[in-house]
């Protein structure tokens, strides 16, 4: 028999060992660095941009804690992360720099961190029927498209640059937008190339019966969709914030290596989206956004200066009617993974 005294003295031992493990640990994980972090849009092809590093672990070996929620378009993830309901997020350049010329005295203006979408996937979309061939044949024609969408935000450039004039607006729902095109309740409508193609797909429209037009190929050189951080958060975590590129563009590589496996981690976070049309998405998204001769010469994740202010001198903002500039800062320039 064992006397007590030995059972006490081994008990408080293994105690003692199991608490310095505990122990040991924490300092681990209080190391982690909580992100918040919104999509533009829902869980479609290209979310897998930022499900993959999640899914992979990039995040985590960066000392990061991710989480990841799908968005409800580009404007609304720009305001979230200035209110701090985000830390950072993913949205068009465009509506971020909508926000800074309409908000000059906002006290946690988000920034530009890292540059995604090299080209912007706005476009002009119509059907045959129209008549429409041609960015001239718009003018007096009825547009539609939702008010926070990127490629009506920019509309001003694209008609500018084309010569179209007395277009006229009707704004809807997301889900309706291509609904009321198949209609005929409006001529045309702008949207993202690879998310209102499909849709129109998706409504029994044959592809030879839609016109696309799409800004980059039609005068409108853009950039596109951006990462974005709150200027509280990259002061107080400017670290964390370079560390979140690093895993971003690990995961990059991942999706371009195989993005049919990326698809799948996208269906793993929303088991009902359609994996095959998700892969034509995302394939599409990466072809006109991120594959593109412009992000090959500039970096993928760099931007050109020149065609930066060129950008923000052209683009006049709806309300405030001005030119706003917008600040890059820790964008890490990398070579593109293609």
């Amino acid at each position: 028999m064992v006397p007590k005294s030995t059972l006490s003295r081994r008990a408080l031992i293994a105690v003692a060992a199991s608490s310095l493990t505990l122990l040991a640990a924490l300092p681990l994980r209080a190391q982690e660095t909580p992100v918040k972090f919104q999509l533009d849009w829902r869980f479609e092809g290209p979310a897998a941009l930022f499900l993959v590093p999640a899914a992979k672990g990039h995040f985590k070996a960066e000392k990061l804690n991710v989480t990841i929620d799908a968005g409800n378009g580009s404007g609304g993830t720009v305001t979230r992360v200035a209110s701090g309901s985000y830390d950072m997020g993913f949205a068009d350049r465009a509506a971020l720099m909508e926000f800074h010329a309409n908000n000059p005295t906002a006290p946690n203006k988000p920034v530009a961190v890292m540059m995604v979408y090299n080209n912007t996937p706005a476009a002009v979309l119509t059907l045959k029927k129209t008549g429409i061939k041609a960015p001239a044949d718009l003018s007096g024609k009825k547009m539609g498209a939702p008010v926070f969408d990127a490629g009506r935000r920019a509309w001003p450039i694209f008609a500018k640059a084309n010569g179209i004039k007395d277009a006229t607006w009707t704004a809807m729902d997301p889900p309706l937008r291509e609904t009321m095109l198949v209609r005929g309740d409006v001529d045309a409508i702008t949207g993202f190339s690879f998310t209102s193609l499909l849709n129109l797909e998706a409504r029994g429209v044959k592809p030879d019966d839609i016109v696309m037009l799409p800004y980059a190929k039609h005068g409108v050189k853009l950039y596109g969709n951006v990462i974005i951080a709150g200027e509280d958060f990259l002061k107080k975590n400017p670290e964390a914030v370079k560390a979140f590129l690093r895993a971003f563009t690990k995961g990059m590589r991942d999706v371009m290596a195989d993005p049919k496996a990326a698809v799948a981690t996208v269906k793993e976070r929303d088991g009902i989206v359609n994996a095959d049309l998700e892969l034509r998405r995302l394939n599409l998204a990466l072809e006109q956004t991120v594959l593109t001769p412009d992000a090959k010469a500039e970096g993928f994740g760099d931007v050109n200066a020149s065609r930066l202010a060129l950008m923000a001198s052209r683009c006049r903002m709806r309300s405030r009617r001005k030119s706003a500039s917008m600040r890059m800062r820790c964008g890490t320039r990398v070579s593109c993974p293609a």
